[in-house]
Order: structure tokens, then C-alpha cells, then sequence
């Protein structure tokens, strides 16, 4: 991680027109098409939780804004991304998991088994601090047509967020809210996310 200065970066107008904006995340919801997974869920026995993961990861490592953070009043650059996992643990509340992410999808499996299992076992956090993290949550309690997260003000990070899938006849769907910081993405860059997720979920 590296602080950059915004005016040598294109989110130099974004930067300045929206860093001090009292509510900066912009939502936006999107129903993909993710039959592949679930095939392949069942196929290998893999949770379809780590392939939608491993696809964020993929998303996020085409599109050079995920690789920025708006925080604090300044922007900070990294080098590798990682994919936080929020898990039920043995104690029956949740923790917090970042899986750092990898191209290698067998090596992303590998971390977030271990890593999850740990967490849930534990019951204690694990951080990867010197990635950039894109938060996800699943609730998968039920279906979900949209969810809106809150603003805190003090996590800027993209952040992914679904319920449970919806099987029809020869499709599997799943609808993906994606909340942003105006500052790090326009529609434009979070329109190629979306689209490039769609993409990796087909062709994983």
C-alpha cells in the first residue's frame, strides 16, 4: 500500500468532487446469471460462496480502480486485492475472513478453506492489511431482490452483498447489490466490474 496523489490519477475530478461528501456510496443492484457455479458447486463439493468469491477477485483484478482507496481524506494505491468473508463462528456470532486473492483459482480454494475453517473454529479475525479489500456478505437465509448497506463513514471499501440463489428451469440467478465510494468508481468503472464478474462467473 502506497499513498498516491489523486491529481496524478483519472479519479482526480471524481477525487475532488466527492471525497467530502457527506454520503459518497452509490448502490447499485444487478441480477446475474450464475448456472456455472452452482453446476460447478455441485460437480466438486467446493462451497458456490468461494467460486462467487473467486469471481469478485477476477472482476476486481481487470478494473485498475479496485486497486484504490479513498480514505481519510486521501487515496491509497495497492498491489494485490483480497476478498473479505464474513463467517458464522462456533461460538454462534460471526467473524470476519480476508482470503487474499489469486488467479490460480485451486490456490484461492486452498486459502479460503483453511482461512474460513480457522475463523470459525477460533472465533478470531484474520486481516490481510496490505491488500486491498473487497467486502462481501451473504445472507442467505432467504431471497433477496436488493439490500443497501449502511454508511459508516469509516470503511470506503467496495462492497458485495446477496442472498440466496433462485433455481428455474434451466438457469440458476443470483441478484448482487455492489455498494461503491463515488470517489474511487463512476457508473463507467463499476459497469465494467459488473460485467467482468458476469464474464468470469460464465467462463470459470
Amino acid at each position: 500500500m502506497k499513498e498516491v496523489n489523486p491529481k496524478d490519477t483519472k479519479r482526480a475530478q471524481a477525487f475532488e468532487m466527492w471525497m467530502k461528501s457527506p454520503m459518497p456510496m452509490v448502490t447499485v443492484v444487478k441480477t446475474f446469471d450464475v448456472t456455472r457455479l452452482y453446476k460447478e458447486s455441485k460437480r466438486t463439493g467446493k462451497k458456490f460462496n468461494m467460486f462467487l468469491c473467486w469471481c469478485i477477485g477476477w472482476a476486481g483484478s481487470q478494473v485498475e480502480e479496485c486497486y484504490l482507496l479513498p480514505k481519510d481524506g486521501r487515496l491509497y494505491q495497492y498491489d494485490r486485492l483480497g476478498i473479505n468473508v464474513i463467517v458464522d463462528n462456533a461460538e454462534g456470532g460471526i467473524s470476519s475472513c480476508d482470503v487474499p486473492y489469486s488467479d490460480d483459482l485451486k490456490q484461492f480454494s486452498l486459502d479460503y478453506e483453511t482461512r474460513t475453517r480457522e475463523v470459525v473454529q477460533t472465533c478470531k479475525d484474520i486481516a490481510e492489511p496490505d491488500a486491498m479489500i473487497i467486502g462481501t456478505s451473504a445472507v442467505v437465509g432467504t431471497e433477496l431482490d436488493c439490500i443497501v448497506n449502511q454508511y459508516t463513514g469509516i470503511f470506503n471499501n467496495p462492497f458485495l452483498v446477496w442472498g440466496r440463489y433462485r433455481r428455474h428451469w434451466f438457469k440458476t440467478t443470483l441478484t448482487i447489490s455492489f455498494q461503491f465510494h463515488h470517489a474511487q468508481f463512476d457508473g463507467r468503472e463499476a459497469a465494467r466490474f459488473l460485467n467482468a464478474l458476469q464474464t468470469a462467473m460464465k467462463e470459470i
